[in-house]
């Protein structure tokens, strides 16, 4: 049996997840990335690998994406976080052709052809307002831990207006809400709201088309995949559990392993160490 590995290093969490020949998932892992990315890959590797029951050996390609995919030095080859993120999302939605990120620094959405391609991109501002980062700093604030975000806003009534296209500004409008008693279920959904209709101004940019597949530690939350299917009017993919953070890791391992038979099948393959979607 042969097993390939991806690698997401990316700026909150670092996620791993091999897979076998048949392209089943057999072993995950994710940590903390803090500022020790290479060590935090390793991590996150050893946990997917114990995960398993396999030792290093038994991997034979590894494919790393995210914002640290560079620095990686066990690595066999590197690919964009789009590219895995395409390949991440058909794994679970073949028909998948408007993909939508939100992580917890970065918010993208991309379009891709009928080969599951990645052929338009934008990305968020460089804001926080439009980042997972807002909501777990609004939860902070009100002193509630990141996990409870989620039944939080299960209990929310109504979703109070956050306006502010600056973190600075939006956190401010945070503060004035707390401050005049309202509920703190309705200021995290009232933050949901404020993110969701970034997250469709981006897709609207890239010309979305159905199917629409939502990933990103944030869709982990029930109510952001919902809201963004009421202002699409449509319905909206979401892997099960915790497969939104983990779909990057999971493209990139796909790539591995197409990378793989390549090699193996005696076809020539780049000698650069990257890999895109049109390479892969």
């Amino acid at each position: 049996m042969t097993y390939t590995a991806g690698i997401d290093v990316g700026s909150t969490y670092t996620k791993a997840v091999i897979l076998s020949e048949d392209k089943k998932i057999v072993g995950k892992g994710m940590i903390n990335t803090g500022f020790k990315l290479i060590e935090a890959a390793t991590k996150a590797y050893h946990i997917a690998l114990a995960e398993s029951g396999l030792w290093e050996k038994d991997v034979k390609y590894i494919a790393t994406t995210g914002y640290g995919r560079f620095l990686i030095p066990f690595r066999d080859v590197y690919v964009t976080d789009l590219t895995a993120q395409a390949r991440g999302a058909r794994y679970f939605f073949p028909e998948t052709r408007t993909v939508l990120d939100v992580g917890g620094q970065t918010m993208k959405a991309c379009k891709l052809d009928e080969n599951g391609k990645v052929r338009s991109f934008r990305l968020n501002d460089k804001c926080a307002a439009g980042t997972g980062a807002f909501l777990e700093k609004t939860a902070r604030y009100m002193s509630y831990r990141i996990e409870e975000i989620g039944p939080l806003m299960a209990t929310s009534k109504l979703a109070v207006a956050i306006s502010g296209v600056c973190a600075v500004f939006a956190e401010s409008e945070v503060i004035n809400h707390v401050s005049a008693g309202i509920p703190p279920a309705d200021i995290m959904h009232g933050a949901i709201v404020s993110l969701t209709e970034r997250s469709v101004q981006l897709m609207k940019r890239v010309q979305m088309e159905p199917e629409y597949t939502l990933v990103g530690g944030i869709l982990r939350f029930e109510t952001m995949a919902r809201v963004v299917a009421e202002q699409l009017k449509s319905k909206v993919n979401v892997p099960a559990g915790d497969m939104p953070q983990y779909t990057a890791a999971i493209g990139a391992a796909l790539l591995a392993h197409r990378r793989l038979e390549k090699i193996n099948a005696g076809e020539s393959v780049a000698t650069h160490d990257a890999v895109d979607s049109v390479a892969a």
